[in-house]
């Protein structure tokens, strides 16, 4: 059965992510705080960029390994206040997105577990071969799956990455919205939560595949 909590997870993490982290990466010390809004969305552009050259120039994929520990365990918040108000298509917003799917999965991956098989077995299309889970994927394969996503992001072919996300969240919608209708008419307020995160999973997924287009083209700022 679905927890109140679980349901809620991704619904809340844009709005209210205070995982506290002890420092930012070394690389940005001296990057974050701007206060103007041109200046942060400078800061954010930059920091996106930085970190992806930081990781995709390093030949052992030691910094990749390094930094996805440390995200799953303490978060990004500094990186991650900047990213959050950057435009949802643009290279910093997609790495929030990239981020909020491993801060949602990690923070309950049985609830993602039971909606990611749900919609793997409603929905019609090859979303769940394009994300790339196994069939059918325990918590733990799914946990493996966003940090493999993330790995891809920082070290393979970032456009791949992000249509692999995409096709995660279309698959996870579909399960929310399954599963919400099931809820309905005996526990709406859970069915309203439900519907509500199958909503931001579905602008989630718009927005990762706009960016691994923009990507392709050159375009992604």
């Amino acid at each position: 059965m679905l927890s109140p909590a679980g349901t809620r997870t991704l619904d809340r993490v844009p709005q209210q992510f205070h995982r506290p982290v002890r420092r930012p990466p070394a690389a940005f010390d001296n990057l974050v705080g701007a206060a103007d809004p041109a200046e942060k969305s400078r800061v954010a552009h930059a920091t996106a960029s930085a970190l992806l050259e930081r990781t995709r120039t390093d030949a052992t994929g030691e910094a990749t390994e390094r930094l996805i520990a440390f995200t799953a365990e303490h978060g990004i918040d500094d990186l991650a206040e900047l990213w959050a108000q950057a435009p949802a298509r643009s290279l910093p917003g997609a790495l929030w997105r990239l981020h909020l799917l491993q801060v949602a999965i990690r923070s309950d991956p049985s609830t993602t577990a039971l909606l990611y098989e749900r919609g793997r077995i409603e929905l019609r299309s090859a979303d769940a071969v394009i994300a790339g889970a196994p069939t059918p994927a325990s918590p733990d394969e799914l946990v493996a799956l966003v940090d493999t996503i993330l790995r891809g992001a920082f070290r393979g072919d970032f456009a791949v990455a992000l249509e692999r996300a995409a096709a995660y969240c279309r698959v996870q919608a579909s399960g929310a919205t399954h599963t919400a209708d099931d809820y309905e008419p005996t526990e709406p307020g859970r069915a309203g939560d439900l519907t509500t995160r199958a909503l931001r999973l579905s602008d989630y997924a718009e927005d990762l595949s706009a960016s691994a287009r923009a990507w392709r083209r050159g375009a992604l700022g």
